[in-house]
């Protein structure tokens, strides 16, 4: 890793920790409502994908050059995986392990984290001759 991909990085943390608190908090005001807890997690994951995309966008991957609908439909179908892996983290952790919601989603979210992470800067925003 260079000093860049460092940078890079550590960007996408703070872009990834707002989010994740978007995240939890929709996911956590939509669970005490009574919505059903994977529409709810279904929900809170579409909503912190634009945040992270609109943040990510103006904070760390800025200068690339990607249309904005190319870039926000490959950061959509890209997080279709990680929604997937979320809903089955949730499922496992609530229906097969008998977690209480919010902590799984706490769990869920930090294993994603990275996925995600390594598609945007890998696949959807690599540098062109690379």
């Amino acid at each position: 890793m260079n000093r860049n991909n460092i940078k890079e990085f550590a960007l996408y943390v703070i872009v990834g920790g707002i989010a994740t608190v978007t995240e939890w908090a929709v996911f956590y005001l939509l669970d005490i409502s009574g919505l059903y807890y994977l529409a709810a997690v279904t929900v809170s994951y579409l909503i912190s994908t634009f945040v992270n995309w609109l943040v990510g966008r103006l904070l760390v991957f800025k200068t690339r050059n990607i249309s904005v609908l190319r870039e926000i439909l490959s950061v959509y179908l890209a997080s279709i995986v990680g929604l997937l892996m979320n809903l089955l983290i949730m499922w496992i952790a609530v229906d097969l392990l008998k977690f209480s919601e919010m902590p799984s989603k706490v769990a869920a979210t930090g294993l994603v984290f990275a996925y995600n992470f390594i598609v945007r800067k890998c696949l959807i925003y690599k540098k062109e001759g690379k």
